[in-house]
């Protein structure tokens, strides 16, 4: 049963009745360290030149339209969406067209995100259920490096941890479009340990013509934190529930030929609701981590991307569904000793999680309601893996790093279709290893090479005909493998600026690709990619701050197929973004934040390209006393661009029954001005 948005929204109040004590977990033994900025200098605690850890304090002082945007604070991260405001976003990165997070492994608070065998497509990474503000801090890595990053991580990936004290505040967000934000929360001792409770209210309708988007968000988080001698307990409850009318991309020729306007839509009955429900605990200390979750998982998803192609009385919208529960849990031991005359630190563990998915289905439907079933599942997925990893330390400047790590994976599908009913499992091992070196007082270089892997939708590991046609089908492999290396260098310098660069090579036995014309994803040829990265941050003076991100990637298929080009369908080959920062003592903030992604392929021969986009965000911020005011100025320049773009066939009432072949964009949103007033207490 959903939780009522009443109880959402005023879950918090008792927590105010008492005021705030200080985290008992601050004086921890193991030493807890709070980052409230980029955590820029990682000697003795990174692997890999291309890994970091952000801060709280960033996160509250950076424009965001959307709450998947926190990913942007990965270097050479890009967030979009296609569709309506509560579906998941589309991820770029590393030349990837990540989808909805098909290669890049998130977590919160140990939990994964990255959905296996979802309706929507395959590592579904929905990040909606996450309240900016109660997050500590994001630790990000990219390549598969590390032993403890398994299915989904072969791009890389970030872990979000929770606060476990936070500022009791009340804030009222009101912008242009209906934007209504109305967040509260606070903490308070509690027995022995901290009560966090916070609650999110998100409304907002969007600048389309035909509809109203309609975004009815709510989110509840209720976390427990306690020392316990010198380990630290925490216990935590969050809650989200979402439903959105939605502006799905529209054909490039309509508004050409002023048929419908760019914010216009030619199906207005779509959109969808979601809700995610989950109770996850941890505990660590010096030596131990545990962390368990369970997690209830709910999206029913209306698109229509083709319009009249398929069903040209009715239309080509579809249902995509997806209900089902999801538990794991990690445990692993951390300890060092003397081997050979070197320090050697260990860390060793077991990961367990299985995906109970009660349906997973693809319906024909009109104005919602289903008019037949294109293919219904129910799949039980189970995966356990063991994993290790050690750093040797060779001398004060020189580390070796060694991993291992072996992914067991089976799965039991029943379909509507019996022929499609099956079993499948499969193993996979991953070695990863790296060094490095302090070749001065300020710089410090690293190299690294690893496997990795992602796991395909368990349906095409059985499928063996295709729904509708009957056409007979190959299954798929189960898990899919990826190697990699890196070249890196860091430079340290405390006084002024840091600096980071990579050179990075990334190979895939086969792209998981998303297809325009069906709202989902599914396996193509091996691929091969590679790059360069380089990030910069120069402080001006004590209060001016200068950020720049710069990546370029080549991608490209290498194996050959009749009738198809070697360019990865939407890889992005550049992504620049650069931020100016003002901060006068605890009073004045001011950021502004440009993106720019360049010019990718739509098409495997590189004859459609979708445009290059450029958008400014800024953001002011006045504190006095207990009372903050703020104002974003979302798309400042108020950019034409699109925030996506799709090559395929469609069809409008008029044209041909074969469609025609054409762009597909979603607009970038225009400028849009957001003012929040919050009081702290």
């Amino acid at each position: 049963m959903r939780l009522t948005r009443i109880a959402l929204i005023l879950a918090p109040v008792a927590v105010w009745l008492t005021p705030a004590a200080a985290d008992p977990l601050s004086a921890h033994a193991m030493e807890t360290i709070l980052i409230k900025g980029r955590q820029l200098d990682l000697r003795g605690q990174s692997i890999s030149a291309s890994e970091g850890v952000v801060g709280s304090a960033e996160i509250a002082g950076r424009p965001l339209s959307r709450t998947g945007e926190i990913l942007e604070f990965i270097p050479g991260m890009i967030v979009t969406q296609h569709s309506g405001s509560g579906k998941s976003n589309q991820y770029f990165m590393r030349g990837f067209n990540l989808d909805h997070g098909t290669d890049f492994a998130n977590y919160v608070d140990g939990m994964p995100v990255n959905m296996r065998s979802h309706g929507h497509g395959q590592g579904y990474t929905d990040l909606n259920f996450i309240i900016p503000e109660l997050v500590s801090q994001i630790d990000y890595q990219k390549g598969s490096y590390h032993a403890n990053s398994g299915d989904f991580g072969a791009a890389g990936g970030a872990r979000f941890g929770l606060q476990n004290t936070t500022a009791n505040e009340l804030a009222l967000t009101l912008g242009e479009y209906q934007y209504q934000r109305l967040l509260a929360k606070g903490s308070t001792a509690l027995a022995a340990g901290n009560l966090v409770l916070a609650t999110e209210w998100q409304g907002y309708d969007g600048p389309w013509q035909d509809i109203d988007e309609n975004v009815q968000k709510t989110n509840l988080l209720a976390r427990y934190t306690q020392q316990v001698g010198l380990a630290q307990f925490a216990l935590t409850l969050m809650a989200y529930d979402n439903s959105w009318n939605s502006a799905d991309q529209v054909p490039l020729r309509a508004i050409t030929a002023q048929q419908l306007d760019r914010f216009g839509s030619l199906d207005t009955s779509l959109g969808g609701d979601s809700s995610r429900y989950s109770l996850s605990a941890s505990w660590f200390s010096d030596a131990w981590h545990w962390n368990t979750y369970l997690v209830r998982s709910d999206l029913s998803l209306w698109s229509n991307f083709t319009y009249f192609l398929n069903d040209p009385v009715n239309g080509d919208q579809f249902e995509q569904r997806d209900d089902r529960h999801l538990y794991g849990g990690e445990l692993s031991y951390h300890w060092h000793q003397r081997l050979a005359g070197f320090e050697v630190e260990h860390l060793a563990g077991v990961q367990t999680r299985v995906d109970d998915i009660a349906e997973v289905g693809l319906y024909a439907t009109l104005d919602r309601q289903r008019l037949s079933t294109v293919r219904a599942d129910s799949i039980m997925q189970r995966s356990a893996a063991v994993f290790q990893q050690s750093s040797i330390a060779f001398s004060d400047k020189l580390i070796a790093h060694l991993g291992l790590r072996y992914d067991w994976m089976q799965a039991r599908v029943s379909s509507d279709t019996a022929v499609n009913s099956g079993r499948s499992h499969d193993g996979i091992g991953s070695l990863r290893a790296g060094l490095s070196y302090q070749l001065t007082e300020n710089w410090l270089a690293y190299l690294n090479a690893g496997q990795g892997f992602h796991s395909n939708d368990a349906r095409g590991t059985t499928t063996r005909q295709a729904p509708g046609s009957g056409e007979a089908l190959d299954p798929v492999d189960f898990l899919v493998a990826s190697k990699g290396a890196e070249l890196g260098l860091r430079f340290f310098d405390y006084t002024a600026w840091n600096a980071s660069i990579a050179f990075w090579y990334l190979e895939m036995d086969s792209e998981l690709l998303y297809v325009g014309d069906e709202g989902t994803n599914e396996p193509s040829r091996a691929s091969r990619r590679y790059g360069i990265e380089t990030s910069l941050y120069y402080w001006l003076n004590q209060n001016w701050s200068l950020d720049t991100e710069l990546a370029l990637t080549r991608s490209r298929f290498t194996e050959t197929e009749m009738d198809e080009g070697n360019y990865i369908d939407g890889s992005l080959p550049l992504v620049l973004s650069m931020g100016l920062t003002y901060q006068a003592d605890e009073r004045w903030q001011l950021n502004f934040r440009l993106r720019h992604f360049g010019k990718r392929t739509l098409d495997s021969f590189n004859e459609q390209r979708a445009a290059s986009s450029t958008v400014l965000n800024g953001r002011i911020q006045y504190q006095t006393g207990p009372w903050q005011l703020s104002a974003e100025l979302l798309n400042l320049l108020n950019s034409q661009a699109s925030d996506i773009e799709y090559f395929y066939a469609s069809r409008i009432p008029g044209e041909p029954e074969a469609g025609v072949e054409d762009k597909h964009l979603h607009p970038m949103e225009p400028r849009s001005l957001r003012l929040r007033l919050a009081y702290r207490f």
